[in-house]
């Protein structure tokens, strides 16, 4: 079987998933992803939002347009990124909201837990040269989860598979944490990160 097989295979095991209702949690499947399995870089959320499930495409509404403000500065344009690169997240069905009702509920720890196995096949399948996880859920994938944010955006690693991360906090209007100015220019740091690997990875002249 080729890799655009197993990758097609994939993406319809994750869309007919129910494994989180057997086990009685409530989400909205089906899972949501963009992208093809040559990406050489993949955004992870969190998980997608009521918006995302409907029209079955990661960061739709306002979290999307903030995300791809940011990657613009990074000379990535939006529809260029979701039909050539890849994007997905944490857990791929929609939560729900919060019972506060405000903003989307975290998924648990047992929902990452069930979930997991199919980014891991996302991963290994796709292997980004770059992942660029955003929001705190996604993040503690690769950086200790004791560490404040400000102390991680940023910055970036280079992982055991040789892929560079390089976080960005969540870009939905329920964070309030890219509304600092000293915020604000750690993400102007993330997005130079961004842009450098953009330019080695994609421009002619790979500089």
């Amino acid at each position: 079987m080729s890799d655009a097989q197993t990758f097609a295979r994939l993406q319809t095991e994750m869309r007919a998933c129910s494994v989180c209702q057997q086990q009685g949690y409530w989400v909205q499947p089906p899972a949501v992803t963009q992208g093809v399995h040559t990406a050489r870089m993949m955004t992870i959320g969190q998980a997608p939002g009521i918006t995302e499930v409907e029209v079955g495409r990661p960061f739709n509404a306002g979290s999307g347009k903030r995300l791809f403000e940011w990657l613009a500065q990074a000379g990535i344009e939006e529809d260029w990124f979701r039909t050539t690169q890849y994007m997905t997240s944490v857990t791929k069905c929609y939560p729900g909201r919060q019972p506060s009702g405000s903003g989307d509920r975290v998924p648990s720890r047992a929902e990452q837990k069930l979930c997991r196995p199919f980014l891991n096949r996302e991963l290994a399948l796709v292997q980004p040269e770059v992942i660029i996880p955003i929001g705190r859920l996604a993040i503690s994938l690769f950086f200790d989860s004791s560490q404040k944010l400000d102390e991680i955006i940023g910055r970036e690693k280079q992982i055991e598979s040789g892929a560079w991360v390089i976080p960005l906090p969540h870009s939905s209007g329920a964070s309030r944490w890219h509304q600092s100015a000293d915020n604000r220019a750690l993400i102007e740091q993330a997005i130079d990160l961004i842009a450098g690997h953009n330019r080695r990875l994609f421009s002619p002249s790979g500089g």
